[in-house]
């Protein structure tokens, strides 16, 4: 059975004991679930000043998340939901490698790419197929990454998108600007979701 594992991790605070609620009528009790912190790498430096450096630092900064808050856990987890709406870990991990494809090969090179609504099953959930296995999608994640690292990299923040792809008139194109702000709050909104999933998990916090 596949175990996500991408880097070690240090205990940051110690472990304690998880309050939770146990009754409809809200009393509360301590069980066994043990919370671990973990020492969270350190942001873009505070004396960044250039938007450039600032969308992409934290761009970069929310992906390696995104990787960390999936280390360690076994594959039966990554295929499972913990919340109602039914999503698992890795169907989020393939959400985002998706969000990549679309807003930046799709969307601001307007690159006939294949299925960028591939992350979509029926009814427009998340899926992820019996044969596609951990590897894959983490594989298909860092390739999306690195595709949008080099189409930033090589355009200005000002440009905007091209048309052909997932943008054509009469809407007006995004610039890069946007578009990297865009995909930056979608990916801080996603990890906060990890966040909990995570703890729910195996009690394991941090950034």
């Amino acid at each position: 059975m596949d175990t996500w594992n991408t880097m070690a991790r240090t205990a940051g605070a110690p472990s304690r004991m998880r309050d939770v609620v146990s009754s409809p009528v809200g009393r509360r009790t301590t069980v066994a679930v043990m919370v671990t912190s973990e020492q969270s790498p350190p942001e873009p430096p505070e004396t960044l000043s250039d938007p450039r450096d600032l969308l992409v630092g934290y761009l970069d900064f929310y992906r390696d998340a995104v990787l960390r808050k999936l280390d360690g856990l076994p594959e039966r987890e990554l295929r499972t939901s913990r919340l109602p709406s039914g999503w698992s870990p890795l169907e989020l991990l393939k959400h985002l490698a998706h969000v990549e494809r679309r807003w930046f090969r799709w969307g601001f090179m307007a690159e006939q790419v294949d299925a960028p609504w591939g992350d979509l099953g029926p009814g427009d959930r998340w899926q992820v197929g019996d044969d596609e296995t951990v590897g894959d999608i983490k594989a298909l994640f860092l390739d999306e990454c690195a595709r949008a690292r080099r189409i930033v990299a090589a355009a200005r923040l000002t440009d905007t998108a091209a048309t052909g792809g997932r943008f054509n008139p009469p809407d007006p194109p995004p610039t890069l600007i946007w578009i990297m702000f865009h995909v930056l709050q979608e990916y801080a909104r996603h990890v906060g979701q990890l966040d909990v999933v995570r703890e729910l998990t195996d009690g394991v916090i941090g950034e």
